[in-house]
């Protein structure tokens, strides 16, 4: 089974070139803080947010049939979900690396893309035992 931990991030989609026109929306009539994307990203176009504890991600595109919405669950032990995935011929698409996190995802049956992520430990960091 997979232990959801918490929604990480809603991921919504504007058309390539708008990020200007968002920006005035999100930011100057909505309010929302600007964060920065990884720079791996940046070049796929769009917004990052923070909202609240999670993040909204503002996507590029112009197929939306092949829409990047989606939302992103923060999970424990991703590998084993991934397996478990595997197993039961869900299809698994890498996603690209980010620091801090490993991260894939995956359609539905109806086409709806789910992300699941896993935040890494900071390194000389351990996990203790709970009482």
């Amino acid at each position: 089974m997979i232990k959801f931990k918490r929604l990480d991030h809603v991921q919504i989609c504007i058309p390539t070139g708008q990020e200007d026109k968002a920006r005035r929306f999100y930011t100057d009539i909505i309010g929302l803080t600007e964060i920065p994307k990884p720079e791996a990203l940046i070049a796929n176009g769009g917004l990052w947010y923070r909202i609240a504890d999670i993040q909204l991600h503002i996507g590029t595109e112009d197929n939306i049939s092949k829409s990047k919405r989606h939302p992103a669950f923060e999970v424990e032990n991703l590998e084993a979900i991934k397996k478990y995935l595997i197993t039961h011929n869900v299809n698994i698409k890498e996603e690209i690396r980010i620091p801090g996190q490993q991260r894939f995802s995956f359609m539905d049956p109806f086409d709806n893309r789910i992300e699941l992520l896993e935040k890494e430990k900071p390194e000389g960091t351990r996990e203790t035992a709970k009482e």
